[in-house]
């Protein structure tokens, strides 16, 4: 995981130099991404057009090597990648013409299946939909003077475009390295990919599994779905660094901790790159003193052996470091900064360790329904479209939380929930399999009750069967409530009736997402900054549509799973 950021469309009588000297600048604003070190490349165009590629590079993958941008052996190529591609040896074997390889970077098979795509007429578009990874990438032809950009299928990485002044786009990682000279600065769409030749913007990723008709009725063995996960785990291990999980102690992170504890207890296989530097996994919490994810993520560290990490951070050093929070993530969404916060302050922790890449549970609620209010679903259509939606939003909330705030201290999150064959498998199920049934003694008494049933004996009961708690309530109930209530007297209710005013945009609806509004302007004034934060109401990290699943979700403004909670106790008391 890095950074990139990139200027294509110069022309002759462009100031190389300046402009150069401006990049470095703008990309140095995303430096947190790759302390390792930094990569330039710029191509004048010759008298056509030409580009700017620079790159921070934070080394998982072939250290001593691997650097960026990767340039093709005569020099025509030039990629700057943010992520990795986890099929990387698989795709080189399938490679139908030579290519002389410049490094062991698991991002450079990219320049190769380019210029094959090229050479048959296929294009870009032959490739893309043959990654597994996350990734956000700029590619420059230098004889052609194109440009190819493009990000991952569901947005694990982010990515932002504009336009400047003298009308040269301009890509990065990070808002922060555009809002300066982009009035239109906008977030690249996931799953889609852009060439600067035809000027068309291109969806690659359509899954059938989106349409509920094509899923209606699908059975999947629970032996496959575990499979399909473990399979996910496994490639995702793929790391030269010390690493480490992420571990909450609720169902999702345990999982992925309890799958990345089998392998790395016998982690030397042949032909397989996943031998770790530390010969014991190592398992990180955090939370104020006494909070339910401390406990739990002791209970499951025991249970699965892990050199486990707990925490607690105080009320007062999460409100410190809120603002810093704020500026790192780029969104005033409330549950998103909520949970970004302890999240930030763990990665500080888990750098001065020495780890570098982590596991996270990200995804698994998107999934399989987890949130509280998919127990209001009304039928298995509503509930798969509502899911889509979810995973379609991911790149504005869970993702960006995960990716930005662990970024900030140069920590690489990793999501196998959301690895492209593993959705194959899981979206392939219909929603009916998924959804909680009151009344059921069986697995689907509970949310998520088909993922529990097809980990069974991985985990200790207690884990397996705990309730959802959204990150930012298991962390601590007081941090929430402390954040509302510094909000209360930091906002007047004067000031909030007038929020309509000061933003026209998105307008703040209780005190606490103003004060977090009013933060965020501070490091981000533009009305197009503010236009990245997706709006509309929410309950309980539900899609606005999900609000008319239940007429008492209309009256609740607090995206907190606790708003819906009575729900899940609802549902055990029905099954008995």
């Amino acid at each position: 995981m890095c950074s990139i950021f990139g200027i294509f469309g110069l022309q002759p009588g462009d100031d190389l130099q300046a402009l150069r000297r401006q990049s470095l600048e703008r990309s140095q604003r995303q430096r947190h991404r790759g302390p390792d070190w930094s990569g330039v490349y710029i191509d004048n165009g010759g008298g056509g057009s030409g580009a700017i590629l620079v790159h921070e590079r934070l080394a998982i993958v072939d250290p001593a090597g691997g650097s960026q941008p990767l340039l093709s052996a005569d020099g025509s190529l030039a990629l700057a990648v943010n992520g990795e591609i986890y099929n990387h040896v698989a795709l080189k074997r399938e490679l139908s013409q030579p290519y002389a390889f410049q490094t062991e970077s698991d991002c450079e098979v990219i320049n190769a299946l380019y210029r094959e795509g090229d050479a048959d007429g296929r294009g870009p578009a032959s490739f893309l939909n043959r990654l597994n990874g996350i990734f956000a990438f700029a590619l420059w032809d230098s004889a052609k003077g194109r440009a190819i950009i493009a990000r991952d299928p569901i947005g694990v990485v982010p990515l932002y475009w504009g336009h400047d002044a003298e009308g040269r786009l301009r890509v990065a990682s990070e808002m922060k390295s555009l809002v300066d000279d982009c009035a239109d600065v906008a977030q690249f769409p996931p799953g889609h990919w852009y060439d600067s030749a035809s000027g068309q913007l291109t969806k690659y990723y359509e899954r059938p599994w989106r349409d509920y008709d094509a899923v209606e009725g699908v059975e999947v063995p629970l032996a496959e779905l575990r499979e399909a996960f473990e399979a996910a785990v496994h490639r995702q291990l793929m790391t030269d660094v010390p690493y480490g999980v992420l571990l909450s102690g609720g169902l999702d992170s345990s999982l992925v901790a309890a799958v990345a504890a089998r392998y790395a207890r016998h982690r030397i296989e042949d032909g397989d790159r996943t031998e770790a530097w530390w010969p014991r996994l190592h398992s990180f919490a955090i939370g104020l003193k006494g909070s339910p994810d401390l406990a739990a993520a002791q209970v499951a560290a025991d249970m699965l052996g892990t050199v486990h990490h707990g925490f607690e951070y105080t009320f007062e050093e999460g409100l410190d470091a809120l603002p810093e929070v704020i500026r790192h993530i780029e969104t005033y969404d409330v549950t998103t900064i909520r949970a970004s916060t302890p999240m930030f302050l763990l990665a500080r922790r888990i750098k001065a360790m020495g780890v570098k890449m982590v596991l996270s549970g990200e995804g698994s609620d998107e999934v399989f329904g987890g949130y509280l209010y998919f127990h209001k679903a009304p039928n298995a259509r509503e509930f798969h479209e509502e899911l889509v939606r979810k995973l379609d939003a991911l790149s504005n909330y869970d993702c960006l939380r995960a990716n930005k705030s662990m970024m900030a201290w140069g920590v690489e999150p990793r999501v196998p929930f959301l690895d492209r064959e593993f959705l194959d498998v899981a979206m392939r199920m219909d929603a009916a399999h998924k959804m909680v049934r009151k009344g059921d003694p069986g697995p689907q008494r509970m949310e998520k009750g088909v993922l529990r049933a097809a980990f069974e004996g991985y985990l200790p009961p207690e884990i397996l069967w705990r309730q959802k708690e959204q990150f930012s309530d298991g962390v601590g109930y007081g941090w929430i409530d402390g954040l509302k209530a510094h909000a209360e007297a930091e906002v007047s209710d004067r000031v909030l009736a007038a929020a309509d005013k000061r933003f026209p945009v998105n307008p703040p609806q209780t005190k606490e997402a103003y004060w977090y509004r009013h933060i965020f302007e501070q490091f981000y004034p533009s009305r197009a900054a503010a236009e990245t934060v997706p709006g509309g109401k929410s309950i309980a990290c539900s899609s606005a549509a999900a609000i008319a699943w239940d007429a008492s979700f209309a009256g609740m403004a607090d995206p907190s799973g606790r708003a819906v909670a009575g729900v899940h106790n609802d549902a055990i008391a029905a099954a008995g």
